[in-house]
């Protein structure tokens, strides 16, 4: 299984938010955002508490869960 954040950049579109303006607004680096960006990173959960809480949002809203098949 790993994570998608497709929703969260998704969503930065449609709120015409940049990846710089969430990061100063969430209080994470904008390198924390680039891995996440890249499918599958792992970050922390007190990291997306942070997004969700500037985006005003639930989880559900910026990440999906992928079940990879072996």
């Amino acid at each position: 299984m790993s994570a998608s954040y497709k929703k969260l950049f998704k969503l930065l579109i449609d709120r015409e938010m940049k990846i710089k303006d969430l990061a100063e607004k969430a209080g994470v680096s904008q390198a924390t955002l680039a891995k996440m960006k890249k499918d599958g990173a792992s970050v922390s959960s007190d990291v997306l508490v942070k997004i969700c809480t500037a985006l005003n949002c639930t989880m559900d809203d910026i990440m999906e869960i992928v079940v990879s098949e072996k």
